[in-house]
């Protein structure tokens, strides 16, 4: 057995953040933790605590166990250790658009790289990362932690990441019904009309302004989106009475987390509006027959990080 085991905690992320459509993320206060052991001998023991326990296969599907030996091959490593202990402790619910995916392709990776010397620079880990998970706008954050954004280059990524200097605070309503992504992509048109991608490009653009700078005024009308939230309203019963019920409680703006079905609403921290926003989006998302769980979550700032290194 190897002689190290390491524990990598990784945030859950919310990908498009209203108008930054596969481009702009942000990582969440709630955490999936991953302990994982490298053998040198063949053999795969996978636990899962928590979210999807009933469900996430056990076996060399896995996406941990997946991401561990695409990073072990990129090292050069992979006939080293040829076998792991994976432990996983699951807060983030699968399938709702907090990047479930995202946080075990990045804590795969993260643990991986630990335990074979940190042979990688996290921009190497983003760069890995995508090439799994097939685009930046979940696993940036989940790296680097506050808001991301990315662009792709002839398949090169390239991530800018900040924290606001405006003190938001996030409320999601987590519907108790699943959304695959590839099921909420399908719906998506080819094209798009001029005027919507142009209304996207400056809400976008002043929503990172806005943060950058804390000028709370601008923010206001940001989180609004033309290029998906529309064509995927239909998958998501009451989204847009849901949307409507958080401003009027008090939130700057709601938007679907990335796929969806969850929605995220933005408050400011200094109006104290999030458990009122929480009842209003779980109310009306009730009056469409939905019922929905509510996290009243913080920005993470950190990103994947270590939690602890034992020894064996």
């Amino acid at each position: 057995m190897s002689s190290q085991s390491i524990t990598v905690r990784v945030p859950g992320t919310s990908a498009n953040c209203g108008p930054g459509f596969d481009s702009i993320g942000l990582a969440c206060t709630i955490y999936n933790d991953l302990e994982l052991t490298l053998l040198k001998e063949p053999g795969l023991s996978i636990t899962v605590h928590g979210e999807g326990e009933e469900n996430i296969p056990c076996d060399k599907r896995n996406i941990v166990w997946r991401s561990v030996r695409y990073l072990l091959g990129k090292a050069g490593r992979d006939k080293e250790y040829r076998g792991a202990v994976i432990r996983m402790r699951n807060h983030v619910p699968l399938s709702r658009g907090l990047g479930s995916s995202a946080t075990a392709i990045v804590a795969g990776l993260k643990a991986a790289n630990v335990l074979i010397g940190n042979r990688f620079s996290r921009r190497e880990l983003l760069q890995f990362a995508t090439e799994i998970e097939g685009h930046p706008d979940n696993v940036a954050p989940a790296i680097f932690g506050g808001f991301t954004v990315s662009t792709v280059t002839d398949g090169r990524v390239e991530c800018f990441s900040f924290m606001p200097k405006s003190r938001l605070r996030l409320v999601v309503a987590v519907p108790d019904f699943p959304l695959s992504t590839r099921k909420a992509r399908s719906v998506l048109p080819a094209q798009v009309p001029m005027k919507d991608a142009v209304r996207n490009i400056g809400k976008a653009a002043m929503m990172v302004a806005a943060l950058c700078r804390g000028n709370d005024r601008f923010l206001h009308h940001v989180f609004d989106d033309a290029l998906h939230q529309p064509y995927r309203a239909r998958l998501i019963p009451g989204m847009y009475d849901v949307f409507a019920a958080a401003r009027k409680a008090g939130a700057l703006g709601a938007s679907l987390s990335g796929a969806g079905p969850c929605l995220i609403a933005y408050t400011l921290e200094r109006r104290h509006c999030e458990e009122a926003v929480g009842k209003a989006m779980q109310d009306m998302f009730h009056r469409h027959g939905v019922r929905a769980r509510i996290f009243t979550l913080d920005l993470d700032s950190r990103g994947a990080h270590i939690v602890n290194k034992n020894n064996h």
